[in-house]
């Protein structure tokens, strides 16, 4: 049976606990297990249970978005190896049903793990604050607890010019329920889930147009490796930056209008708007929390220990607009859930480097420290690198970043198997690794991580350090 409580009468006890935990997402979910690891009675409250943003409207789905237009895309320049399949035929009513039900499958997993709560602990309700930590529930009840976490995740923003222009306006919220491929599509923002899904739209035949203020894309910090990726995702979208749009609903569509020197307007069947994903902190009457909010209305907290000022309160995952990404929102659920369970004791938990990919393709990553003053960086050129150019993908730049004895701090690069560099980019900077250091280890040939040593070398150069002797005996053809 679920744990899930019933609504109850509101006559009925209060509850009373150690933790309570607001919101079962990521953050919520580590919050409440890592709080009862460390001894605490928990209570997780969400009004849904619905699973996590990850597998119901972000992660998941957009990867099975993308990886249908992977094959699409595949199959178009498969003429390059002499391969001749023809136009392949996008069905894409096929195409958003595996979609939905590739992700139905990925919640229902997420899901189970709320059968596996003990009995109690999962509380269908929604939760405001009446106290520093006393809750009410919105079937009555109160709470009281020795300390709270609020995990309440995020919510996508529709700013005022598309907020009432009906279901034609997309956001990652329902853009997966599309019982079809939109006729068109224009996407407004370009951040990652505006790239991602931008470009995957566009391989699957759906001509798309991006529209941003600004002229960055996906908040990459190298200019060379930004200009990897634009030249990229140019090929799938049309680019509109540095404009400012606005919208009315017409028969059969959106109609966009936009500033710049290619001013223009312009009819789409369907609007995507990705112009960011604020906190959901609607209705926790945060007020009567007695908590610090900054300029936003959001809690200030520290991100070493997720507690809010001296608090009983700690804030985790999206909800803090801190780093919206799943494998910090389970850190940081972890590091909140463990010092809620021994508030008023709390500890500093270890913090990853940063971290952040964007599944493009090439992807696009960021890893640690970028660009600055005393940072020495190397760079790997990857539009003629040998294995990328046997898979006629070469294309796009790798830049590492260093301090002065050689050590790893950081990285930025859009290139073909960037998402999987940038783990090994990760992995390093995390573990102190040198450029030399880097170099005695083994590098298989050919290979995509072959193409790392360019920058590697100038590195070794820049801090007067010697590359390794005895290791390697000149570049490989094609490396």
């Amino acid at each position: 049976m679920s744990p899930t409580t019933d609504r109850r009468d509101p006559a009925e006890t209060d509850l009373t606990c150690d933790v309570a935990v607001i919101g079962a997402g990521t953050a919520g979910i580590a919050a409440e297990r890592a709080a009862r690891k460390a001894g605490a009675r928990t209570l997780l409250i969400d009004p849904e249970f619905r699973g996590t943003l990850c597998a119901n409207t972000g992660c998941m789905p957009s990867k099975l978005l993308i990886a249908a237009s992977h094959a699409a895309h595949a199959a178009r320049r498969a003429p390059v190896f002499g391969v001749h399949p023809g136009d392949p035929v996008i069905d894409g009513p096929a195409v958003m049903a595996r979609v939905r039900a590739e992700r139905d499958r990925f919640v229902d997993f997420t899901r189970e793990t709320f059968d596996d709560l003990p009995e109690g602990t999962a509380v269908r309700a929604r939760a405001r604050f009446i106290g520093p930590s006393e809750l009410m529930l919105d079937d009555g009840r109160r709470v009281q607890a020795r300390a709270v976490v609020i995990a309440t995740g995020s919510q996508a923003q529709i700013p005022e010019p598309f907020r009432d222009l009906g279901p034609r306006i997309l956001t990652n919220e329902t853009i997966f329920e599309l019982p079809d491929l939109p006729d068109s599509l224009a996407v407004i923002g370009g951040g990652p889930i505006g790239l991602e899904l931008a470009q995957a739209m566009g391989r699957l035949g759906v001509p798309v147009t991006l529209f941003d203020q600004g002229t960055r894309l996906g908040k990459a910090r190298c200019d060379v490796v930004h200009d990897a990726l634009q030249d990229a995702i140019a090929r799938d979208v049309t680019l509109c930056l540095g404009v400012e749009t606005t919208a009315s609903a017409v028969d059969g569509g959106i109609k966009l209008s936009w500033t710049g020197d290619a001013a223009g307007d312009q009819v789409f069947s369907h609007v995507l708007v990705a112009v960011g994903r604020p906190p959901n902190l609607k209705g926790l009457d945060l007020d009567a929390s007695g908590l610090v909010l900054d300029g936003h209305g959001t809690p200030v907290f520290d991100r070493t220990t997720m507690q809010c000022g001296d608090a009983p309160v700690f804030m985790a995952g999206d909800a803090n607009a801190d780093v919206p990404l799943l494998h910090e929102a389970s850190t940081e659920g972890a590091i909140a859930g463990t010092n809620a369970a021994t508030y008023p004791k709390v500890t500093p938990g270890e913090r990853s480097p940063a971290f952040a990919l964007t599944f493009t393709d090439p992807p696009l990553a960021s890893v640690g420290t970028g660009p600055g003053d005393g940072v020495i960086s190397g760079r790997s050129d990857y539009s003629d690198q040998g294995r990328a150019r046997t898979e006629a993908r070469a294309e796009g730049a790798v830049t590492l970043y260093a301090d002065a004895q050689g050590r790893l701090s950081g990285a930025d690069l859009c290139c073909p198997g960037g998402d999987h560099l940038a783990h090994l980019l990760a992995w390093s900077v995390q573990s102190g690794a040198t450029a030399t250091g880097l170099l005695t280890m083994p590098f298989y040939h050919p290979t995509l991580e072959e193409g790392l040593k360019a920058a590697l070398r100038q590195i070794c150069g820049k801090t007067r350090q010697a590359e390794p002797a005895g290791r390697d005996f000149g570049t490989p053809p094609g490396a």
